[in-house]
């Protein structure tokens, strides 16, 4: 099936989830991508991406988890981070708030790009609860199977590691809390950074301190989320 979707999933993850690959709703999450390419229709993120952020943070690596709801589903904006944009994407205004949050909480001034690969590379895993999207429909692959594949994985690693940070924003996120032990791991819950609902308690949140204090605590390195190149483009 991973061959079909031309896609490749990073080893660890491979045989973490391998169970996954084969029930049968993973075959219905592939057919329906195949359907829906066939009806000419576009899915973002592009293939090759679906699985980005599996392939940006192994699982042994993962310190921090950040969960985002569905990909972006404008032009050139989805590639498989979430809340993440490519370079020379303006940043949407949820990254926006996170970007606030950072400097007020952090110190570290807002970044011009959104693109958080540099994070996905220290160990923060942005996983979206659905791995694809159509273009201009939000939510339109949030039922086709996704969200079982996407909470196998948060299970996973509640289960098999120790001293994950978990950032859950928005009601949405916070109900993934139920997959995870809150004993084994640090669980942050904050309204979503959207204009919507960001100044109801996002901001002011500290939660990227939090995530880094509690790091420390447990003897791994903390984040360093300053998205500044060394060319001083930020």
């Amino acid at each position: 099936m991973l061959t079909y979707m031309k896609v490749q999933i990073e080893d660890s993850w491979k045989e973490e989830l391998k169970e996954e690959f084969e029930q049968p709703y993973f075959g219905q999450i592939v057919e329906r991508l195949k359907k829906d390419k066939q009806d000419g229709k576009v899915i973002y993120p592009p293939g090759n991406l679906i699985f980005n952020a599996f392939a940006h943070t192994p699982f042994n690596k993962v310190k921090v988890v950040i969960l985002g709801q569905d990909p972006y589903h404008g032009a050139g904006q989805a590639h498989g981070l979430s809340f993440s944009v490519p370079d020379g994407v303006k940043p949407p205004p949820s990254l926006v708030n996170i970007f606030k949050e950072i400097e007020d909480d952090l110190g570290i001034p807002a970044s011009r790009s959104g693109n958080l690969t540099s994070w996905a590379d220290q160990g923060v895993l942005l996983l979206n609860a659905a791995l694809t999207v159509l273009a201009g429909e939000a939510n339109s692959h949030a039922q086709i199977g996704w969200h079982q594949f996407t909470d196998a994985a948060i299970r996973h690693i509640s289960d098999n590691k120790e001293n994950v940070v978990f950032m859950l924003w928005g009601r949405f996120a916070q109900d993934k809390a139920a997959l995870i032990d809150g004993k084994k791991h640090l669980i942050l819950k904050a309204p979503h950074p959207s204009p919507f609902s960001a100044h109801t308690g996002f901001l002011g949140c500290g939660h990227f301190s939090k995530a880094n204090n509690y790091l420390r605590e447990n003897g791994e390195k903390p984040i360093n989320w300053s998205l500044a190149k060394e060319n001083g483009d930020q």
